[in-house]
């Protein structure tokens, strides 16, 4: 696949314990974007920080060390991750999502 040129980035952010039928919600959001045919996805795991509901998650102290921010990161053509955003209207339920335009430099995959 080639991309290269105007994208957009789009982001999820959402908790480390996020769920989806008894899996974890960036596991479900990475394997939808690989069978929808996206350039790519990565996880992202956070060591601080806090959203919508003000309650900050960190991995320095013990006890708030639950459910750290999670963000994933997907870039492709703006027409295929707008055909995506519907999937991610029903997996995340809480959440921050958000989509940035980008250029794509350079986009290369090992060799098989």
């Amino acid at each position: 696949m080639k991309l290269e040129g105007p994208a957009l980035r789009l982001t999820i952010f959402i908790g480390e314990d996020d769920q989806w039928h008894h899996r974890p919600l960036y596991t479900e959001i990475v394997h939808r974007a690989h069978r929808a045919g996206l350039a790519g996805a990565s996880v992202i795991r956070g060591i601080e920080g806090y959203g919508a509901s003000s309650r900050i998650h960190t991995s320095r102290l013990l006890s708030l060390s639950e459910d750290l921010p999670v963000a994933v990161i997907i870039v492709d053509t703006e027409d295929k991750v707008r055909e995506f955003l519907p999937q991610l209207d029903e997996l995340v339920s809480e959440g921050l999502v958000i989509i940035d335009p980008v250029e794509v430099i350079r986009y290369v995959g090992r060799d098989r």
